[in-house]
């Protein structure tokens, strides 16, 4: 992955850092100067040993700024926001990471409060504009009334969560959860993939209110350099990593609740029809919860599998191993497919005997045939999914709780 990257080192280099600053920049020189004030200010003010990393990516006198003003410099080509902390973290050296712009835009002069919640035990800091303050002008009002808290709003129902700012560029998180998030974002989409990834991992989280300034005189912000488009393929690609990463929501859930609904019709409806409400629900309100029933197995079982696949602490894994193991499991699926050519074996039978054509027969069987099919095809889709969810745990990489064992 560093294939391409040079570490450049200043001169006086801290040797033992406490905190990591690491920021990645392109053509940040009418700021760099002061950026890097404001880190050694914050540094000071937090009374912690700490260095500066920049990922550069600049074609102007960025990387020198930097490095006459004491930062290691990361040299690397333009690949992107998370591309640029991945190529960051072997050349990491603090226990703690504070990340965010060298624009200025940030107030890098208060890292005390990440500092100190670091020390506090919490492994994940999100920086809040919200909780802090934004100066006028800073933040478009599309972006600031729209946009963003519908995003927000978006990833804490998904995930169960209470942010009150998911973007904000500021934050803070151990090098060893960093580490662990194993983040493949190579663009502005790091920042949801890095939140999900907190959810995911069960990590300390807390927020701390920033200060969010508008861009300094002289300076234009990366959006405005690439085009009109670019805050709305950013807010998309967000989008994008918060919805993959959390496919489960949008199939464990309804995926019970079309199961237990399906069931409820198909059980209800097997000795023949019935009345309610004053309506006779009968063969055509089985063939809907036999599609219910269907749609709502395979939705639970992709949910499971979805959570196996990106859960980084294993949970996810022994949790679902545990509810449906191997012999347990195909056992059931087995009893189950039994069970179904029970329930359909007189219509089969008459059905066989007219040759195949339409029978004259009587309405249980045939309610209780349509009970036997939906039987069938569920003890199929448990088989073949319990052997993908099983494939997938057994390829799944192993956490260090695993190793250990």
């Amino acid at each position: 992955m560093n294939d391409q990257a040079e570490l450049l080192i200043p001169d006086g280099d801290v040797a033992h850092p406490e905190v990591s600053i690491v920021i990645p920049a392109m053509n940040e020189e009418p700021v760099m100067a002061e950026f890097m004030d404001w880190c050694r200010e914050g540094i000071e003010k937090a009374g912690v040993a700490a260095e500066i990393l920049i990922v550069d990516s600049s074609t102007d006198r960025t990387l020198d700024i930097a490095l006459e003003k004491g930062a290691r410099v990361l040299k690397t080509p333009a690949r992107g926001l998370g591309r640029a902390y991945q190529d960051a973290i072997p050349h990491i050296r603090g226990l703690y990471v504070i990340c965010g712009d060298a624009d200025c835009t940030y107030d890098f002069r208060e890292i005390q409060p990440f500092v100190e919640r670091f020390r506090e035990g919490f492994e994940y800091i999100m920086g809040s504009r919200f909780r802090g303050s934004i100066e006028k002008g800073a933040m478009p009002g599309l972006h600031r009334y729209f946009g963003t808290p519908l995003t927000i709003f978006l990833l804490n129902l998904i995930y169960g969560t209470k942010f009150s700012d998911i973007h904000c560029g500021m934050r803070g998180v151990t090098l060893d959860a960093l580490k662990a998030m194993q983040l493949r974002s190579q663009s502005w989409e790091y920042a949801s993939e890095m939140v999900v990834k907190s959810v995911r991992m069960k990590l300390k989280t807390v927020e701390v209110p920033v200060h969010f300034f508008k861009d300094r005189h002289g300076r234009e912000s990366h959006h405005k350099r690439i085009g009109w488009f670019s805050p709305w393929h950013a807010g998309w690609i967000n989008l994008r990593a918060m919805l993959i990463y959390g496919a489960d929501f949008f199939v464990m859930k309804p995926g019970a609740v079309f199961l237990s609904l399906g069931l409820l019709i198909i059980l209800g409806l097997t000795f023949g029809p019935r009345t309610v409400a004053g309506v006779t629900l009968s063969l055509n309100a089985m063939m809907l919860g036999a599609t219910l029933s269907l749609i709502g197995l395979q939705c639970m079982f992709l949910g499971c599998m979805a959570e196996t696949l990106y859960d980084p602490t294993g949970e996810a894994k022994r949790k679902w191993l545990k509810v449906f193991p191997y012999t347990r499991t195909m056992v059931v699926s087995g009893v189950l497919f039994l069970a179904g050519w029970g329930l359909g074996y007189k219509f089969l039978k008459a059905f066989i005997g007219v040759g195949f054509t339409a029978i004259d027969t009587n309405i249980t069987i045939n309610h209780m045939a349509v009970t036997g099919m939906v039987a069938v095809m569920l003890s199929f889709v448990t088989f073949v999914s319990t052997l993908l969810l099983h494939a997938i745990a057994a390829y799944a990489p192993e956490t260090s709780e695993e190793k250990t064992e």
